[in-house]
């Protein structure tokens, strides 16, 4: 079993920076972890993933130059720094793990429980 549990989140203004944090426990090093985002009245959405055994390193189109993911092993973490926010980047942030059926499809195993982000204009 493996439990995720997101921080990091809060208030920022445009052009701000937020760094996100998963902290994982359990078995995750054959699992792929990944970034996903859901606002009010949308869906949820991929924004970045780390596969396993380094192989590599997936942004979503609307963050690519802007957010950095990143994973330690050792630590059994992953993040996600976030730069020049957008208040278009407002939304609930979740950390995920598993093996998806597509790396940007929303079929992880595990999920956390979200952390706000909010950009304000």
């Amino acid at each position: 079993q493996v439990q995720l549990v997101e921080s990091g989140g809060g208030l920022v203004q445009a052009g701000g920076s937020l760094r996100l944090s998963c902290a994982a426990s359990g078995r995750t090093f054959d699992y792929t972890l990944s970034w996903f985002r859901q606002a009010p009245g949308k869906e949820r959405e991929f924004v970045a993933a780390v596969r396993n055994s380094g192989g590599g390193s997936y942004y979503a189109d609307s963050v690519k130059g802007r957010f950095t993911v990143s994973r330690d092993y050792a630590k059994n973490t992953i993040s996600l720094q976030m730069n020049s926010l957008k208040p278009e980047d407002t939304a609930v942030y979740y950390c995920a793990a598993g093996r998806p059926i597509m790396l940007t499809s929303a079929t992880y195993a595990y999920w956390g429980q979200g952390t706000q982000v909010t950009v304000s204009s």
